[in-house]
């Protein structure tokens, strides 16, 4: 007799089939319905992930002290701020008078503050378009190289400069294309008339960007070098086994794997278009003019520490981080229509 003809016993018909929800194995999947969630519940998480939590403490207070305790200052942009009515400047936030949108008024009337702001959108759009791609051509450049020896010397060479501060960059900057630099002496030995780059207003802001690129530009590349090494050589194996040369890899393989990194980072960076430079500007605005080298950042510095004027560069901090906030939306939401995550997803 075969096992599928054995009759069972009166027991064991009677007796159903035990599930693992049935026996209570899965007991942080259940709800109170005794239906499953499929969600582990707050306190069975927090026990697992107590360890990285608990990583996480430092850099979230560092940002709750430093970024997220100053966001209440900008109350000042709605008063007529004075420090000197009281020993202590917080206390004096409570004393000073309420005056509405009396500052924002102010900004834009100025016309002060709209010319920062076009040479900020200048330097930005000059920034994306000659800065951003940099990085990414210097990655796949690496990424080719096959010694790794070489390939970690040019990674030195390129990190370095990133790690030098905006009064040495400028410094060489002005040793090079400076009215007493390198190439100014140099032509004017030879018969020519030499020139200062430094000096000129009409090439600052190509100047400017040079020097972005020369600093951080080599630095740039570490998040797309990591999204380069995710990628798999079987795709390049099997890719060159069917025929495809360098650049059909590169365009089919490599550029796809940096994608999603390069949405990311390009609706970081427009979420930045309002920063494009503070300390680099400030060394050389007397060299150049306020006309040249004017952005919204030595705008607020300027008004609000050099001449005192707290609650007006408040306001103008203000309308800068809404602008920013608001452009960070809206290319996040370029990115998801791209099919891209973006900062966060949809």
């Amino acid at each position: 007799m075969s096992h599928s003809t054995v009759p069972r016993t009166r027991t064991e018909a009677k007796t159903p089939a035990r599930t693992p929800a049935a026996s209570g194995g899965d007991t942080g999947r259940r709800t109170r319905g005794g239906k499953d969630s499929g969600k582990l519940s707050l306190r069975i998480r927090f026990r697992r992930d107590r360890v990285l939590i608990l990583m996480t403490v430092p850099a979230v207070l560092l940002i709750l002290v430093f970024n997220y305790i100053p966001i209440l200052g900008n109350v000042v942009a709605f008063q007529d701020y004075d420090p000197y009515l009281s020993e202590n400047g917080f206390v004096a936030m409570f004393q000073s008078p309420w005056i509405g949108f009396e500052q924002f008024e102010r900004i834009f009337a100025d016309s002060a503050f709209w010319h920062a702001v076009q040479n900020t959108l200048v330097l930005f759009f000059l920034q994306l378009v000659l800065y951003f791609p940099i990085p990414i051509l210097l990655a796949l450049l690496i990424n080719s190289v096959v010694r790794p020896r070489v390939r970690a010397v040019a990674q030195a060479v390129m990190y370095l400069p990133h790690f030098f501060s905006w009064v040495l960059v400028v410094t060489v900057f002005m040793q090079i294309f400076g009215g007493a630099g390198i190439i100014a002496q140099t032509l004017r030995q030879h018969g020519y008339e030499g020139f200062d780059l430094m000096t000129d207003p009409e090439v600052f802001k190509y100047l400017v960007t040079a020097q972005s690129v020369w600093k951080d530009a080599g630095w740039g590349i570490i998040v797309f070098l990591a999204a380069l090494s995710s990628v798999s050589n079987d795709l390049y194996e099997a890719a060159a086994m069917d025929g495809a040369g360098r650049w059909r890899r590169m365009w089919h393989i490599t550029l796809p794997a940096l994608r999603p990194v390069i949405a990311l980072l390009l609706v970081l960076r427009v979420g930045d278009a309002l920063t494009v430079g503070f300390e680099q500007l400030l060394l050389q605005r007397q060299a150049v003019g306020v006309h040249a080298s004017e952005v919204l950042d030595t705008y607020v510095w300027w008004n609000g520490i050099r001449n005192q004027d707290f609650s007006y560069a408040a306001a103008a901090g203000l309308v800068k981080g809404v602008v920013g906030l608001a452009l960070v939306l809206v290319a996040n939401k370029v990115a998801h229509l791209m099919g891209e995550q973006g900062v966060y997803k949809k």
